[in-house]
């Protein structure tokens, strides 16, 4: 579904907060090789903002179903691994099974299993049971995102939300072949039938002032408003937004108010 946007991708999509990467970093704190697992890890957002922030990793082991991600990430993490070591997997989140091991420690795992704007897209049982397979006794679980612009509530947000329904139809797009679907379960069911029972809400407010252009580039990056959907008529839809979204610029820019939210999640006390 994204193979044509990892360029796009790592352009335009906003990064992590500051205060939920210092959040991850400390569930990595006092380990002793710190192994990072990132699923669905897109252009590698979650391993660069860890390691741009000084989180001391021995590994991570990203995994996407896209190439075209993968050699983004590839690109924006070797300049900072220092010692660091990265595997990339090609592979759906729910069919990875480890392919790296640290050397002298053939039983290492994960510390850290992230899911970042990625686990709705993904079996949730059975990215779960894996997780429980193959993380560390203490490891955590988090998923995390903060919505898009086709959830988010402003003038403008519904201004354009109109605007893609009038080309693509009132059902939210996801991809070419269907409409998007509400996950039938909550992330908070998934894991209380999960063996990360022990689960903790952290909620941090964002704002982001958007360029009209810069908002034209997320939206090529998106399953509800990618160029190919709108079956020749892309360049139409751009000019019509950039007009509107012109036509709601206050003070230069376009302004999101989100909410980043993360369900860090552990097996209960005494569990493995």
């Amino acid at each position: 579904m994204f193979e044509g946007a990892a360029l796009a991708y790592a352009r335009h999509r906003p990064g992590l907060p500051e205060a939920a990467v210092s959040l991850l970093a400390g569930t990595l704190r006092g380990r002793p090789s710190p192994v990072l697992l990132d699923l669905g890890t897109g252009t590698g957002q979650v391993p660069l903002a860890l390691l741009s922030a000084g989180a001391e990793l021995t590994h991570i082991e990203a995994v996407d179903v896209s190439p075209q991600m993968l050699h983004q990430a590839r690109q924006a993490l070797t300049p900072v691994l220092g010692h660091c070591t990265l595997t990339l997997v090609h592979a759906a989140a729910d069919a990875y099974e480890p392919l790296a091991t640290l050397p002298g420690e053939p039983d290492s795992g994960p510390d850290l299993i992230t899911f970042c704007r990625s686990y709705h897209w993904m079996n949730g049982e059975a990215v779960l049971e894996m997780a429980d397979r193959v993380a560390t006794p203490g490891g955590a679980v988090a998923i995390m995102g903060d919505g898009s612009l086709w959830t988010h509530d402003a003038d403008w947000t519904r201004a354009l939300r109109e605007l893609i329904q009038r080309y693509l139809g009132a059902e939210r797009r996801a991809g070419a072949r269907r409409a998007y679907a509400e996950p039938r379960r909550s992330y908070e069911e998934d894991l209380a039938d999960s063996a990360f029972k022990d689960v903790t809400e952290h909620l941090f407010p964002v704002t982001r002032a958007w360029a009209p252009h810069e908002v034209l580039g997320y939206l090529r990056t998106t399953s509800f408003a990618a160029p190919e959907l709108f079956a020749g008529r892309h360049q139409a839809f751009e000019d019509e937004a950039l007009a509107l979204l012109h036509a709601h610029v206050v003070d230069g820019s376009l302004v999101e108010e989100a909410t980043f939210r993360v369900l860090l999640a552990r097996r209960p006390e005494g569990a493995r």
